[in-house]
């Protein structure tokens, strides 16, 4: 076989170890699934005691199907083909008469956890990077190889939904704690571990009765219920049909996704056909596409990180950093200045460490990282330093001559400014030629895009080395030129300003932003502009919206009288506990949604044409995951394109 290698050894134990070849990572192509197929024909000539599934690979396990593949379903038949064929096998590998096992180290994706929810056993490897998920639902598919079948009788229906319907992962020791892992261990002893698990004769996990009676009518109904509810908040059907083919199909169908009708409009020839599924699926390739940037300086290797400027912005990216293994210096001013950065940061910390039985001692470890700095030492020693002070040319000049004399001579140089030019602060600089931007969004932890921003002067090979640096901390970096507002700003400050426009016009806040959830946006343009700032906004629309003199008057009000957004607890919303006060949106003119996104697509156009981005699909990937721009329309270019918007 080509892909796959089966050992046997004095136990008695197979061992089939997946190494697919000409790729880095494991990916369940057509022919890899064959071999399987050929693998289980020639342990049933001559069973083994045991059969362990594991991989050859550094990178993981498995990622899961070949996405690749799926550019190629055309029909609704191919689909069903393509479904039938893992659902089939790996319904064999589930009925096998020996004991089979799947050792666990690094992701395991898609497939690749519907392989391991088909084994008898599952011995997961407590590292960072071990992560269980069915991601299926991003790219607008379902788990159809037989995870909407067996991961509800393994961890309970409740949770099994939550994980298809997000496609979050589940990292090792809570995978051991919900059921889905029968063991976690260390690295070091995991293939003992698999061994004397696959010999070991343990009844298989159990969910207790009332969990069990949750997976058949009538009580299944009601689970189904509440996940319906649960999605409506995040999507919308007519946007997003695969998470509610998902509640249907394991309520109605036992988890089989042949069994839908054709014409039921959750059925696989439903979802194969949307053109949801198509954008969804060219959005993963956008990803992938914006991960590969860093790899040209993949040699950059930074530890240390200096960040000056320790407000929202400064303080969160340092937080990031941090949490992302490098070690941090936080400057500002005074060290009353940075404490409530670090207490930010801890609460943050705390939240993501909160599953974990050791989560104090987690949460130390990366806060012993993020070290308080107001008199700026860290400058010295730090491989990367990111600006993050106010929107003041003056300052950032007179910032950087100070960091230029101090830093060291290969220290990446970087300003997080939104809407200066970079080319206007590398001014100052004796080598301007060291200044990249890199430009985060708010808030730092969960938006994935950052803009890596190439003057007119950066060196290439630096913008390479920014662009590492953003892959090194797990975000996407998208390189642009220097412009006003480079992309995302651009194109948000006429949406937004569209948006303010219809306020004054006598239109309510509410009545706005429906139009634009219901559109697809994933939240309202005016809620957006209270999340950043309405201080913010304004500065940066009088900057960046072309043509604009002065700012909507109830903006400018409102920012008169210091009610600043959510920052504040009011804007054009009032706030309760960080959430906004909304009445009822009330009856929503037709053609509003186009209205307020007609600016946003003009001025994505016009940043493709000036050149800001190098072309089309870079700028869809950049609204994407810098906006939030609806996914399902595949990006503001495509939506364009395919709708002669």
């Amino acid at each position: 076989m080509k892909n796959w290698k089966l050992d046997r050894d004095a136990d008695g134990i197979a061992w089939a170890t997946l190494d697919k070849a000409e790729s880095s990572t494991n990916v369940l192509s057509a022919e890899v699934m064959a071999e399987l197929a050929q693998l289980l024909d020639i342990c049933d000539r001559e069973p083994p005691k045991a059969l362990i599934f594991r991989s050859g690979k550094e990178a993981g396990f498995i990622a899961g199907a070949d996405i690749e593949e799926f550019t190629t379903l055309d029909s609704p038949a191919k689909g069903r083909a393509l479904v039938q064929r893992g659902w089939d096998l790996y319904n064999r590998l589930a009925a096998v008469p020996y004991v089979t096992l799947a050792l666990v180290r690094g992701h395991c994706m898609g497939g690749g956890t519907e392989l391991a929810l088909a084994c008898t056993y599952r011995v997961a490897v407590d590292e960072p990077g071990t992560k269980f998920a069915l991601p299926e639902v991003m790219l607008g598919i379902v788990p159809g190889w037989g995870g909407m079948l067996r991961l509800p009788q393994l961890v309970g229906p409740a949770a099994a939904l939550d994980i298809m319907l997000t496609g979050k992962g589940i990292d090792a020791k809570r995978a051991k704690r919900m059921g889905l892992a029968d063991e976690c261990v260390p690295p070091r002893v995991m293939e003992n571990a698999a061994r004397m698990v696959a010999l070991s004769g343990r009844p298989r996990h159990q969910l207790p009765l009332m969990q069990r009676l949750m997976n058949s009518a009538p009580l299944s109904g009601i689970v189904a219920s509440q996940a319906r509810k649960q999605v409506a908040k995040r999507a919308r059907q007519e946007h997003y049909p695969a998470p509610y083919a998902i509640i249907d199909m394991w309520q109605n169908y036992g988890g089989n996704a042949l069994a839908v009708p054709a014409n039921s409009p959750t059925s696989l020839d439903a979802i194969i056909g949307s053109a949801t599924t198509r954008n969804l699926v060219r959005v993963f390739f956008l990803q992938e596409r914006l991960k590969s940037f860093g790899k040209e300086a993949a040699g950059f290797a930074p530890k240390r990180v200096h960040v000056i400027g320790a407000g929202v912005m400064g303080g969160d990216i340092a937080a990031w950093c941090a949490q992302r293994g490098m070690t941090v210096t936080l400057q500002d001013q005074k060290i009353e200045r940075i404490a409530p950065a670090i207490k930010r940061a801890a609460e943050a910390y705390r939240r993501k460490f909160r599953y974990d039985r050791d989560a104090d001692k987690q949460m130390r470890f990366v806060l012993d990282r993020l070290i308080p700095d107001p008199a700026g030492e860290g400058v010295r020693q730090a491989d990367v330093i990111i600006e993050a002070i106010f929107e003041n040319l003056d300052a950032k000049q007179a910032l950087f001559r100070d960091v230029e004399a101090r830093a060291k001579p290969d220290a990446l140089l970087a300003s997080n400014t939104s809407s200066l030019r970079l080319g206007d602060i590398a001014q100052a600089l004796k080598n301007p030629a060291r200044l990249v931007g890199i430009h985060f969004f708010n808030p730092v932890a969960k938006m994935p895009l950052v803009e890596v921003v190439q003057g007119a002067t950066t060196d290439d090979a630096t913008a390479k080395k920014a662009a590492a640096f953003v892959r090194k901390i797990d975000k996407l970096p998208l390189p642009v030129k220097d412009a006003p507002g480079f992309l995302v700003n651009a194109v948000l400050a006429p949406y937004m300003l569209e948006a303010m426009r219809c306020v004054e016009e006598g239109l309510s806040p509410e009545t706005v932003d429906e139009a634009a959830l219901a559109f697809g946006m994933p939240m309202g343009p005016i809620e957006l502009a209270d999340t950043v700032g309405l201080d913010v906004a304004m500065a940066a629309g009088k900057s960046l919206a072309a043509g604009v003199t002065e700012a909507p008057k109830k903006l400018a009000d409102l920012v008169a009288a210091g009610n600043l957004g959510r920052k504040t607890g009011k804007g054009f919303y009032a706030y309760e506990k960080g959430k906004a006060v909304k009445a009822p949106a009330g009856s929503v003119p037709a053609k509003l949604a186009e209205r307020l996104v007609g600016p946003l697509l003009a001025a994505t156009q016009k940043c493709v044409a000036g050149g800001i981005v190098a072309d089309a699909d870079l700028a869809d990937g950049g609204v994407i995951f810098g906006t939030g721009f609806a996914p399902f329309t595949g990006g503001p270019m495509n939506y364009i394109k395919s709708t002669g918007a």
